[in-house]
């Protein structure tokens, strides 16, 4: 027997099992047994007294028949959400917010759309790591309470994720800012800028911003870029006047002041 017809007979397998796995769930769930949902009303009703006790799997696994079999009913989009409610219950994050956008992509209109939206930030914000770890799903949270904002302004959980928002770009500056200091010690102070400028340009709004223009200037007073320096230097008192590293700065602008007058 060749390759082809191997993968051929494979093929014909798969497509068998699934058959019988559909066949035999949809008369399972066409059964006569008076014991079973035989409408999607009285399959919904059943699904949600099992996720109420939480009993996750057998109220999964009937959302997903209401899913497939009532797809076109009222129900669908209850089982979906429900669905994603279950995974977060669960701590499958990921999952949850695979279904609960999901949701929002198949039913636009669900009154579901702006709990999944919130939920689904939530999901990505239970899946940010520690500040050093990649921050994709630190992003993503960010991006999605961001959207939720947006549409829902003047919502009670606008402000919560207005929080969530302050506490990720906290951690994303952060994570710039021990990059910059990481390339200090690798005595690389021209990459150790680069992500200074990160923190100074895309994070004003979080902790790290007053520091690294200090780092900043630190870093230029030591190359003797002597143009740059001065304009970090005013920029930090104009911004900063009374602020942590004022009196570290007021030297170096001295101590700039007297490497010219000596070079002139």
């Amino acid at each position: 027997m060749n390759k082809n017809m191997k993968i051929e007979n494979i093929k014909q397998v798969v497509k068998l099992i699934s058959a019988v796995f559909i066949t035999v769930l949809v008369i399972s769930c066409s059964s006569t047994d008076s014991s079973r949902p035989r409408t999607a009303e009285e399959m919904y009703e059943k699904a949600m007294k099992l996720f109420e006790d939480e009993d996750w799997i057998e109220a999964n696994q009937l959302f997903e028949v209401i899913k497939l079999q009532y797809a076109a009913s009222q129900y669908a989009d209850d089982a979906q959400f429900h669905i994603a409610e279950i995974n977060f219950n669960k701590g499958e994050f990921i999952l949850a917010a695979y279904n609960y956008n999901s949701l929002r992509r198949t039913y636009p209109t669900s009154k579901y759309y702006k709990t999944a939206l919130f939920k689904a930030g939530l999901c990505y914000y239970k899946l940010s790591p520690p500040y050093d770890r990649d921050q994709e799903y630190t992003v993503k949270a960010v991006e999605t309470f961001q959207d939720y904002q947006m549409l829902y302004a003047g919502d009670s959980l606008s402000q919560k994720a207005g929080e969530y928002i302050e506490e990720l770009r906290d951690k994303l500056a952060h994570r710039a800012f021990f990059t910059a200091k990481l390339y200090l010690k690798l005595h690389s102070p021209k990459s150790a800028m680069i992500y200074f400028d990160i923190v100074i340009e895309e994070y004003p709004d979080t902790q790290y911003y007053e520091q690294a223009h200090y780092e900043k200037i630190k870093i230029l007073a030591g190359t003797y870029r002597i143009e740059q320096l001065n304009l970090a230097i005013q920029k930090y008192k104009t911004l900063f006047p009374n602020g942590k590293y004022i009196k570290e700065v007021e030297k170096i602008e001295q101590l700039n002041k007297k490497d010219l007058q000596e070079i002139n």
